[in-house]
């Protein structure tokens, strides 16, 4: 019953499946419990029904009143265990799952990323286990509980009078039988919801990420009507959703509930054909009134649990994405980067082919050539941000599909054009270069990125949060404090991608300063646009449509006037160019 097919369906951890165990356990005690005090009711009346028809004398009351005692104390603690296995045992689950994911995700190529937005992996992390967590919670335990202990009050009923558990019973698979033939429905349903739900989140974080182009251009009005109507579409799909699983429920409880009918026609029956007498009637009367109280909240949630495989298939997928794994040793004789027939394809889109070239060991390599070239990509692929379709890549002779990415990444120190921030203080976001830094390394590598000019200014200078981001500074500010980390890191490996872009001709020269003291001795990988960035490079590889169109020195490639010449003359006249 709670195999790795349950435990996939439901996207429980082996600690999950444990905990549902023990629910559907306690539940299983607390309805036998329940009935058990149906029973002695049962007992005190077939009391008075004798004193009444045989004259014989009213029990004592003792034994009721211990009964009763002994009744309210089991079920006090029984509840009390069945709330702690149902519910408390099930937050420790929710909070060991989000973790797990995110774990996950840690883990995951970075090319998982481009097929997955922001809205859908957090709506995955908080809305789909916040989904789950209802169903572990209060159905799983619930209704497998119910379903055993029914089996077991069906099966000691059946001593008594198969016709009348037939009777009480019936309504019970037909039920369920009804609901589990309608969760396509439900699936498909949940599904379109879903659905509509990441569009709304993407349109709303879509909004506040470019709230100043949407003012700037104009376009409130247009962008909060089309945002309207993705809110409409998710509120229509959404009672669609619970108007169709609804009817299904409904009919479901009122089949069920058709069983007391039946009950009381077979039992009138039987007492008239004086083949049972009233007392046993009334046992299965008692006994109607507490074996449907377990599936009443099964039923009322049984439609979430059907629409919950939608919301666990997309954890599940997380789950199935291939990590990428290595070995967790990384020596490598020199620190040579070395591209060997290199394929990457997007989606089954290849953008690179057959890409050959070496970034030697203290020397700066510059990667240039026009927009979409492949430029960026290459520096993500030796960094084994991705990993690549065809070919191998090597440093120090050791090829980097083999080694865990965060081993490798411990030799890589990494300035790109997108700078990530986190919402902390200049001091952690700079600290983040080196794990177990002192407040004087990174004050002495903030120094050094020209980062003390801005920093002086801020209320609390370096214990100044910066908000998400870093949304409180400028770009070039923010590219400083990029610049910082990879200082304080000093990784033998550097990968830049315009690290100056967003930087003023003063701050520029400022940084290349302490660029020059970064590099020096380093395997440096560029990613430039503008050709006087690489002008003093060692080496140049030219890209163009995902292939090595030309590589060598800046003065080699001058002379042979091919693709980086001409990108080079088209810079000089765009440099000449003014507003007239």
């Amino acid at each position: 019953m709670f195999g790795k097919d349950f435990q996939r369906k439901y996207a429980l951890t082996e600690q999950g499946i444990r905990n549902t165990k023990k629910g559907a356990f306690w539940t299983v005690i607390v309805n036998l419990i329940v009935m058990g005090g149906a029973g002695i009711l049962y007992l005190v009346m077939s009391g008075f029904m004798g004193t009444l028809t045989d004259k014989t004398p009213l029990p004592s009351v003792v034994p009721v009143i211990g009964g009763v005692f002994l009744f309210a104390v089991l079920s006090f603690l029984t509840h009390l265990q069945q709330y702690r296995a149902t519910y408390g045992l099930v937050y420790n689950e929710v909070k060991a799952t989000r973790l797990s994911l995110a774990e996950r995700l840690r883990r995951l190529p970075l090319g998982y990323f481009g097929k997955r937005d922001l809205a859908d992996l957090t709506e995955t992390i908080m809305g789909d286990v916040n989904r789950m967590e209802h169903v572990w919670s209060h159905v799983l335990g619930y209704l497998y509980g119910a379903y055993i202990s029914t089996a077991i009050i069906a099966a000691c009923l059946i001593l008594y009078d198969w016709r009348l558990t037939i009777a009480c019973l019936w309504g019970v698979p037909v039920a369920f039988g009804l609901l589990f033939g309608s969760r396509k429905i439900a699936a498909r349903s949940a599904e379109q919801t879903k659905k509509a739900a990441v569009r709304v989140s993407d349109g709303i974080q879509e909004a506040l990420e470019n709230v100043r182009e949407i003012r700037a251009t104009n376009q409130e009005e247009r962008y909060l009507q089309g945002l309207n109507r993705k809110i409409d579409a998710h509120e229509k799909t959404t009672i669609q959703g619970e108007l169709g699983t609804g009817i299904f429920v409904n009919a479901a409880s009122v089949i069920m509930r058709l069983g007391v009918a039946t009950t009381i026609l077979t039992g009138a029956n039987l007492i008239l054909s004086d083949k049972i007498d009233f007392m046993l009637l009334f046992l299965f009367l008692l006994v109607i009134t507490r074996i449907y109280a377990p599936f009443d909240q099964s039923l009322a949630l049984i439609a979430e649990m059907l629409v919950s495989q939608v919301s666990a298939d997309r954890m599940m997928e997380i789950y199935d994405t291939p990590v990428a794994e290595g070995t967790e040793t990384f020596a490598p004789k020199g620190h040579d980067i070395v591209f060997n027939h290199v394929g990457f394809a997007y989606d089954e889109k290849e953008v690179l082919h057959d890409v050959s070239f070496t970034a030697r060991e203290g020397e700066v390599t510059a990667l240039v050539g026009p927009s979409g070239s492949g430029k960026s990509t290459c520096a993500r692929l030796a960094a084994r941000l991705w990993d690549i379709t065809k070919g191998s890549i090597l440093v120090g002779g050791v090829d980097i599909s083999t080694v865990d990415p965060e081993v490798l990444l411990r030799d890589y120190s990494m300035v790109f054009q997108d700078v990530v921030l986190f919402d902390d203080t200049v001091m952690e976001n700079i600290r983040l270069g080196k794990r177990g830094a002192t407040d004087e390394e990174v004050r002495a590598a903030a120094k050094a990125a020209n980062c003390e000019e801005f920093v002086k200014r801020l209320p609390q200078g370096y214990d100044t949060p910066i908000g998400e981001n870093g949304a409180k500074l400028s770009g070039g500010e923010r590219q400083r404090i990029s610049i910082a980390r990879a200082l304080l890191k000093d990784a033998p490996i550097v990968l830049l991608d315009e690290a100056t872009a967003s930087l003023d001709v003063e701050n520029e020269t400022k940084v290349q300063g302490a660029l020059s003291r970064l590099l020096a001795g380093k395997t440096v990988l560029v990613i430039a646009h503008r050709m006087r960035t690489v002008e003093a490079a060692d080496k140049i590889v030219v890209l163009a449509d995902g292939q090595v169109a030309e590589e060598g020195t800046p003065t080699q490639l001058m002379e042979r006037k091919g693709l980086f010449h001409h990108m080079v003359e088209l810079q000089r006249q765009s440099a000449a160019w003014q507003l007239g």
